[in-house]
């Protein structure tokens, strides 16, 4: 009799036990997923954040993790590399947030892979060509500007025509944050990313890094027009920067590896709309800034230092041996 009065009880008592544990596993999964598709910086580790003035009121931002903004760096390099607009990159951007939140993963739906979430047996690339950031944000614009008057469509609209998503309305969430990327990043809003620039634990350092990861992003041609020249410790002087690629022309100046001059890679920029692109480089640097060891980018009178959350004006001491720099060049001084 007591058995058989008891066993409802027990088999109530571990159905609540069970509803109580599928609760929390839920919410687990929830924060987990938060975490790795959200979007935005965590609590700890070094962070960027875009800060863009909107007039009246407070000014929009954006928070947002080292890794996340190399890859928004490398896909607005991709993007402004093919001469697209301002708002190709922003599509392009929001579609990276929702896939991946900007990171590029290893994993996904069936055989996605990367920051788009591209499918090698849909025709997308080799597993290896998609984990390629660079190439993964040539593809998706290679589809996207096939859209028809794209500029002109909804965000949500043109992303789905090039994803083919299962949830078509997501990406519409993300514009606002990737449109103030898109503006920093492609340097039509001067000075409004800043990042803590704490060397990552893998991180390249030094003018070769810095040189190798340009021409990566923007590809040799860019770099060519932006009228840099080829030289490591003094080899222009010596008359040999032929043999190490003339296209892409991004020197390092001259001087031991222990002087700031020894690890200066200044790019000039000498081009229509050169303003617009110097701020793109001095940018991109920034958002480098942990996985290259950087620590000071200067132009245009002003500069940004690691460990500092704002762009300062730059000093002729502090800018390094070649005194301030103008708006005709973008210094990047890497920390070893």
């Amino acid at each position: 009799m007591t058995e058989t009065s008891t066993a409802p009880k027990r088999r109530g008592r571990l159905f609540r036990y069970g509803a109580a544990l599928m609760v929390l596993f839920s919410l687990a999964g929830y924060v987990a997923t938060r975490n790795l598709h959200g979007g935005g910086a965590g609590p700890s580790g070094p962070g960027c954040e875009v800060v863009a003035s909107g007039g009246r009121g407070e000014p929009a931002r954006y928070a947002f993790t080292p890794e996340q903004a190399v890859n928004a760096a490398t896909i607005t390099a991709v993007g402004t590399a093919r001469g697209l607009p301002e708002r190709a990159v922003t599509i392009a951007l929001a579609t990276a947030l929702q896939e991946s939140s900007l990171r590029n993963i290893r994993y996904g739906d069936r055989d996605s892979l990367g920051l788009f979430q591209q499918r090698p047996s849909q025709g997308w690339g080799t597993p290896k060509e998609i984990m390629d950031p660079a190439y993964s944000a040539g593809q998706f614009y290679d589809h996207l500007v096939k859209v028809p008057d794209y500029t002109e469509l909804p965000l949500t609209v043109a992303a789905q025509e090039v994803q083919r998503s299962g949830f078509p309305d997501a990406y519409a969430k993300h514009e606002p944050d990737a449109a103030l990327m898109a503006s920093a990043l492609t340097g039509r809003s001067a000075a409004t990313l800043t990042c803590s620039g704490r060397p990552a634990p893998d991180a390249q350092a030094g003018p070769d890094a810095v040189r190798a990861a340009l021409t990566r992003d923007f590809g040799t041609e860019v770099l060519g027009t932006a009228a840099a020249e080829v030289a490591g410790d003094g080899a222009a002087s010596r008359g040999e920067s032929g043999s190490r690629d003339r296209a892409a022309r991004v020197s390092a100046a001259s001087g031991s590896p222990s002087s700031a001059a020894g690890r200066t890679v200044t790019v000039p920029v000498a081009e229509p709309g050169a303003r617009q692109r110097g701020w793109q480089f001095a940018h991109w640097a920034v958002a480098n800034a942990s996985s290259l060891a950087i620590e000071r980018v200067s132009y245009a009178g002003r500069e940004w230092t690691a460990g500092q959350a704002s762009w300062g004006d730059a000093t002729a001491g502090s800018a390094g041996a070649h005194g301030s720099p103008g708006a005709g060049q973008v210094r990047i001084v890497t920390s070893r």
